[in-house]
């Protein structure tokens, strides 16, 4: 039996949030032969749960880098910022001009767009419109994780800094990070589900396409990346699958030995 963890944007679905009849009938297929099949995502379970019925059957899913993980239908794990932490990351984040929206597993939150410090996130946040998220008022004690944009190095110098004891970096490009709680990753929810499923790490798959999977590519005893990958994940492959939208995932599970 192998634990087959997956990332969902680029891997399982297309940028017009499609997952195609191959990979659906790969993940069928590896689950009738006795394999778990995982999602493994950045996104905490606000921008999940909604899809995992229209996108395909899942035993579970690690949600937020590590810090949500569900099995089976059950809750084992979900780390959110405490209120103190997470009034100190608010502040922490006027003080140094960095504008970010916060995330968490029943609601995300963000400052007005007309209140952030830079254009570039103002217009990034501006898709989202619709969503309703809540304000940071309302955000202490409910989110897990968020991601930002650091226009200057030394204001991002300063508060990796000054927030290293609580939390970890991972860099997304252009002065994007995407920020969780210090120790965890996609690679920790990884290691929590095998020890609750009395596994070994080295029955473990990882498949994923971006630099926030690259933790959980390391971590496991074999490291798939999409043809559509960025340059450091497909340094760390095992194997190289096509794109996500030329059958990326059913190329895999069939090089893989799974289906």
């Amino acid at each position: 039996m192998k634990i087959i963890f997956f990332d969902i944007d680029g891997t399982l679905i297309d940028k017009s949030f499609q997952m195609s009849e191959s990979t659906r009938e790969a993940i069928t297929r590896a689950r009738q032969n006795g394999h778990i099949c995982m999602i493994n995502t950045g996104r905490t379970y606000k921008m999940v749960g909604d899809y995992l019925s229209d996108w395909a059957e899942f035993d579970g899913c690690l949600c937020g880098c590590g810090t949500t993980v569900i099995y089976r239908g059950k809750e084992l794990l979900h780390r959110t910022f405490s209120v103190q932490e997470a009034k100190r990351i608010i502040a922490g984040l006027e003080k140094y001009g960095i504008d970010a929206v916060l995330e968490g597993g029943q609601n995300n939150f963000q400052k007005p767009l007309s209140d952030m410090h830079t254009e570039k996130f103002r217009k990034y946040m501006a898709q989202f419109g619709s969503l309703g998220y809540g304000s940071f008022e309302e955000a202490p004690g409910k989110f897990d994780k968020f991601y930002c944009y650091v226009g200057e190095d030394e204001y991002r110098r300063g508060f990796f800094a000054e927030f290293a004891d609580i939390l970890d970096y991972i860099d997304r490009e252009r002065g994007f990070y995407e920020i969780v709680p210090k120790g965890f990753s996609k690679a920790s929810g990884m290691r929590y589900l095998a020890e609750y499923l009395g596994a070994s790490m080295e029955d473990t798959v990882a498949i994923g396409d971006s630099n926030n999977d690259i933790a959980m590519l390391r971590a496991a005893n074999t490291a798939i990346a999409m043809g559509n990958s960025s340059k450091a994940v497909l340094k760390l492959a095992d194997y190289v699958t096509t794109d996500v939208d030329k059958d990326g995932i059913y190329n895999a599970l069939t090089w893989l030995g799974v289906l």
